[in-house]
């Protein structure tokens, strides 16, 4: 009986595996997502080159697919060794689900966006996130 027992476990193995696959999946293509990038400048201390880099996220806040929209500069709180406040500007967006994020990222705006500015950084880092 201790044999057919794990048989029948063994064979239902994969198929639990595919379950738990799928539901990650279902949870992400239907859950919010965050979208919180960070953007650190060529020149750091010119402050032309940072009101041009703001000038330009806020371009992005007109695309439709946007839930939430909110630019950000390093806070001074106390030094930790686990926050990294070595970046310029901040962009922290919220979309409905990952379908109004892939319509951002391919929407003429954020498209010109990323053509007209990307010269100001030299380095960009984006956090995806959705709910569980």
């Amino acid at each position: 009986m201790e044999k057919q027992t794990r048989r029948i476990f063994l064979a239902g193995a994969p198929l639990a595996a595919l379950t738990v696959i799928t539901s990650s999946f279902a949870v992400e293509k239907s859950g919010l997502l965050i979208h919180h990038v960070f953007f650190w400048l060529k020149n750091p201390s010119s402050k032309e080159d940072f009101q041009k880099l703001i000038e330009g996220i806020k371009t992005l806040q007109q695309i439709e697919a946007l839930s939430e929209f909110v630019i950000g500069i390093p806070a001074q709180t106390p030094k930790r060794s686990v926050i990294d406040d070595s970046y310029s500007v901040s962009l922290f967006t919220r979309f409905q689900d990952v379908l109004a994020h892939n319509a951002y990222q391919d929407h003429p705006i954020h498209k010109k966006f990323v053509e007209k500015y990307s010269s100001l950084w030299n380095k960009v880092q984006v956090y995806d996130s959705v709910n569980i």
